[in-house]
């Protein structure tokens, strides 16, 4: 959801600006979080949600600031000249808000958490570290890596789920064709020998009739039905649901939950790295993970403020493996946890690469013969009387 905020900083200052957030009392911690003081708090409708703004890309926004700092521009000098090439009206505004902040002599960090519909606190945090050792250049290139990182696992997940939709799509289509354009004029045929048909051709010429009595009324019903669904999959809710049906499934819920462990782990690290306190890096990871595990989180992050290790922290509250329950020990004593972190993160990122590979080359050829299997159903259900025919003229 989106909500609308009046806050007062840490300066006093009134800020007016957007936050998203599952709901008012999730929001009203984000705030908190970020130090400051609700005035006001509204969410915005349903219907407003369309004319938000687009996301300004920061990988491409980071990257290229990046390279004007190397040529030697000024941090001003540098948004300024991104502002005046960028031909997009919604990420020029972006740009230009940043800018009369910059003018006004506030800090880059606090120019962006300011708009926070466009620059996530995970982005803000990074910027605020690296003010404080003046290594902004660094800190936009690590922030660059760690959503690269990112982003390969799910593109790799993108990539092997096409060939499967693919073929079911084609399958449902030849379904639908079979369904609704063969079957009906079959069924016309049989008419006169419903009595003398087995009950699944009976049942599949009764469907026929159907669609050809009520055709126009069942495809419009249809297309209400995935409209609902396709509705409903973008509902938090209804995405929350799926998420627990999905981790109630042994082999599944284990992979998910190490997608969770890994996204953690790494964002956990790119922070720590940063110069983030462990404590503060850890309260700004808990977006990275699902519902189910931020209880938990919250509790081993209770823990490590009381005085106990990550490693035990973690481990307590079911937010480690074998494996990175002993790299978590080894990190907190050579004092590299950040980049042992990361390291995790990548060893689970090849498990769960492992585990696409070898999720996509089972499920394709079970599609293909489920495909195959409904509508050879289908064919010998409606080629059936035929035979009957045959035998009884024999």
């Amino acid at each position: 959801m989106l909500f609308d905020v009046k806050a007062m900083g840490a300066s006093h200052e009134v800020l007016a600006y957007t936050l998203e957030a599952s709901d008012e009392a999730d929001a009203r911690r984000l705030i908190l979080e970020q130090g400051r003081r609700v005035i006001s708090l509204h969410a915005r409708q349903a219907l407003m949600r369309v004319t938000r703004r687009r996301r300004l890309p920061l990988v491409q926004f980071s990257e290229e600031l990046v390279a004007l700092l190397d040529a030697g521009l000024t941090l001003v000098e540098g948004i300024e000249a991104l502002t005046e090439k960028e031909a997009q009206a919604s990420a020029r505004r972006t740009l230009a808000q940043l800018r009369e902040r910059l003018y006004q002599g506030a800090t880059l960090s606090t120019a962006l958490a300011e708009q926070t519909d466009q620059f996530p606190p995970l982005y803000v945090a990074t910027v605020r570290a690296s003010e404080r050792s003046g290594a902004l250049r660094d800190a936009l290139l690590r922030y660059v890596a760690y959503q690269r990182q990112i982003d390969v696992l799910r593109k790799k997940v993108i990539s092997a789920s096409i060939y499967p939709m693919v073929l079911m799509g084609a399958g449902a289509l030849v379904s639908l064709f079979l369904l609704g354009y063969v079957v009906p004029r079959f069924s016309s045929i049989y008419e006169d020998m419903g009595g003398n048909l087995p009950l699944a051709s009976r049942l599949l010429m009764r469907w026929g009739q159907l669609i050809s009595g009520h055709g126009l009324a069942l495809g419009l019903a249809l297309l209400a039905a995935l409209g609902a669904v396709a509705w409903g999959a973008t509902r938090p809710a209804s995405r929350a649901w799926i998420g627990r049906r999905l981790a109630s499934i042994p082999s599944v819920g284990l992979q998910l939950h190490t997608y969770q462990l890994a996204r953690l782990y790494r964002t956990v690290g790119m922070l720590l790295r940063g110069g983030v306190p462990a404590v503060s890096a850890l309260q700004m990871s808990e977006g990275v993970l699902g519902e189910r595990l931020r209880q938990p989180f919250r509790l081993a992050i209770e823990a490590i403020r009381s005085g106990k290790s990550v490693t035990h922290a973690m481990e307590q509250h079911g937010l480690t493996t074998p494996v990175a329950v002993r790299m978590l020990r080894v990190g907190e004593r050579s004092g590299s946890m950040g980049e042992m972190m990361e390291r995790i993160a990548a060893f689970y990122d090849e498990e769960l690469a492992r585990a696409v590979d070898i999720l996509t080359r089972l499920i394709e050829p079970l599609l293909m013969s489920l495909i195959g299997i409904v509508i050879g159903l289908i064919v010998v259900l409606m080629y059936f009387p035929i035979f009957e025919l045959a035998g009884s003229l024999q």
